[in-house]
């Protein structure tokens, strides 16, 4: 895309910023719009599984109505608590969805389209979503309000929990494919399940870690049945209790925006990203390009997503914990020594 800007007669240093804001955006604004249809997606999903219609007045099938929501919310009043922390309390919406954006730079949609094709992709992900609890522990402190207190300390103990299991899951797929490169993690799947499909899941080894990191997934982004943080009978909607208009349909973005995110890197560690779902051509007569494969599989874990948030009942605040530190970080470090221990054998040789 420098190029291109360069060829229109701008300098390279012009053409490079004109090409990187140019880049942002085409990921940021299809990401907010993805946002609004997913929203609908998942009461149409919660919807469907409890024999309702879901959204259907506004626009053809009700699919204005997530716009209509947005207009409602930024209509509204922004109430901001007497006792409250003014600068963190309006600070910390806009740090929940500014980090859910940041992650996306590394997202490959295509062998050249990323934002910024990085030696540590992977890495950078982590360290990224990792920040993302600091927005929500942030709002429940400043706002200076018993629940959202509560539900800010459950957040932070819940994410820490998880990202750890979620850490060494990924070193399992590191070590795999043996790169930290996120385009470079897809290439290692082509051909992985028997020179014909492409995807770590087709391995016995990482199937199951697929299956931890999806749960892990879950968690990471308080989605049901982990989402104690939002338990209305025990918290009165959690962290964000005190929050109106825009502040809080940024707090709805983001979370969603995350979860997306969480789709994405499900499509790119473990079932080939950008990649067909077999390494042959499905349609010899035309190319399908690599990120409607992408985008039909984040699709798909969106779908798996919102049917268990519809079909799984809340864990109890023990059982989420107990499930992350007794059950996943044994596990995760356990998968960590088969995994190496295998490519040891297998692909060094037992004398390296």
């Amino acid at each position: 895309m420098t190029a291109f800007f360069q060829s229109l007669g701008m300098s390279y240093e012009w053409a490079w910023f004109v090409a990187t804001i140019a880049g942002i955006l085409l990921i940021a604004l299809p990401l907010m719009l993805a946002v609004a249809m997913i929203i609908y997606v998942d009461r149409k999903v919660w919807a469907a599984i409890a024999l309702r219609r879901g959204p259907n007045v506004v626009g053809p099938f009700g699919l204005l109505q997530s716009f209509a929501d947005g207009l409602k919310v930024f209509l509204q009043e922004t109430i901001i608590p007497s006792a409250a922390n003014k600068g963190l309390f309006l600070i910390a919406p806009i740090l929940t969805f500014t980090v859910a954006l940041l992650a996306w730079a590394v997202i490959p949609f295509g062998p050249e389209a990323v934002l910024a094709d990085i030696n540590i992709g992977l890495l950078y992900v982590l360290a990224i979503s990792s920040l993302g609890v600091y927005g929500v522990v942030v709002s429940g402190w400043a706002s200076n309000s018993k629940y959202p207190f509560f539900s800010a300390m459950r957040a932070a103990a819940q994410m820490i929990s998880y990202e750890v299991s979620i850490g060494f899951l990924l070193v399992c797929v590191i070590m795999w494919a043996g790169t930290n490169n996120m385009n470079g993690i897809i290439e290692a799947q082509r051909g992985h399940g028997l020179g014909i499909v492409n995807g770590f899941f087709f391995n016995p080894l990482l199937f199951p870690i697929w299956v931890m990191f999806l749960i892990s997934a879950l968690a990471e982004t308080a989605r049901a049945p982990f989402d104690l943080t939002e338990a209305e009978s025990e918290l009165v909607a959690g962290y964000q209790t005190e929050y109106s208009s825009m502040s809080f349909a940024l707090f709805w973005l983001g979370e969603y925006a995350n979860v997306l995110l969480m789709c994405a890197l499900n499509a790119i560690l473990f079932f080939g990203g950008w990649l067909p779902p077999l390494n042959v051509d499905l349609i010899p007569w035309f190319d399908i390009p690599g990120w409607i494969w992408l985008f039909a599989k984040i699709f798909l874990f969106f779908l798996i997503f919102s049917w268990v948030k519809a079909t799984v009942p809340r864990f109890r605040y023990d059982q989420l914990m107990r499930l992350g530190w007794k059950v996943f970080l044994p596990l995760s470090l356990l998968f960590v020594v088969l995994v190496s221990g295998w490519l040891m054998i297998t692909r060094y040789g037992v004398a390296a």
